[in-house]
């Protein structure tokens, strides 16, 4: 059987994520207090179901900080089991409340909207740490949508290493495991030509593959990740992030990002994220 527990910050999509589960063929559960996770699966096991998708977040906040040791007796029994942690940063958490007028469920009527944000983050800490996250701050639904399909469909059996490309100027993502600042290289966007392309396009990667500094980098940042992976694969981690950033997200960081996507490709599972590009 096949459980993926959604989990998350309120506003952050966990609706949208739970519905791509439904449409890919999962039973889906939505706020399922955490207590009784174990009976559903055996329920649905007994009925015959392979796949469910259930989702847990702070409604559940009395049982919350068993939830890690829930998956693992779940595990033990070989159910596989993988977790999205869906996060945001706050202050985008707080415009989307604000905007839909809707009440944050720690709403008490005495905390602050960023109170009862940063409450639920604390709340919730157990439960990001052990699987994929993932920052909607600044992605449409179109683009969460495109990568809950793509994660879904991995092979969850092996490491997934996913490299990302992002702008500083909207803030460092945070379901990053490593960033790598590549603001120090030359600037396709000061070259007119270049200005509206992206690091995908093929006058923008002539202008980096021709770059000595932009080699250098992209051979540092292979080396470091060659050197640790293996570290993180025999902490039992089943997905590493790795964030590369120029100032826009457009140029630099996206060359980056698919050039070492493509070496790690020939080895490793793959996935790639451009933030800062439509999906």
């Amino acid at each position: 059987m096949q459980l993926f527990l959604i989990s998350g910050l309120s506003g952050s999509g966990k609706s949208v994520a739970l519905k791509v589960l439904e449409d890919s063929g999962y039973y889906c559960v939505d706020n399922l207090p955490a207590e009784l996770l174990a009976t559903l699966v055996a329920h649905l096991q007994a009925s015959g179901y392979r796949k469910i998708a259930v989702s847990i977040d702070v409604r559940s906040a009395n049982s919350a900080p068993h939830v890690p040791l829930l998956l693992e007796e779940l595990k033990a029994r070989g159910v596989q089991v993988h977790v999205i942690f869906l996060d945001a940063q706050s202050d985008t958490l707080v415009k989307r409340f604000s905007e839909s007028r809707r009440l944050h469920p720690l709403n008490n009527g005495v905390l602050t909207l960023p109170e009862c944000v940063q409450l639920e983050r604390d709340l919730l800490a157990n439960i990001s740490d052990i699987g994929h996250r993932i920052d909607t701050s600044d992605i449409s639904a179109n683009a969460l949508r495109a990568w809950i399909k793509q994660f879904v469909a991995l092979d969850h059996a092996n490491i997934t290493l996913l490299f990302e490309s992002f702008g500083f100027k909207h803030g460092i993502p945070l379901d990053a495991d490593f960033v790598f600042d590549v603001r120090c290289l030359p600037n396709p966007h000061y070259n007119p030509a270049l200005q509206p392309l992206t690091g995908r396009d093929l006058p923008v990667i002539a202008f980096l593959d021709d770059t000595p500094d932009a080699q250098a980098m992209a051979g540092d940042i292979q080396t470091f990740i060659t050197r640790w992976l293996p570290n993180f694969i025999a902490d039992n981690r089943s997905y590493f992030t790795v964030a590369i950033g120029c100032t826009g997200g457009q140029h630099r960081s996206v060359y980056l990002v698919e050039k070492l996507a493509k070496h790690f490709a020939a080895t490793q599972q793959v996935l790639i994220r451009h933030r800062e590009l439509p999906p």
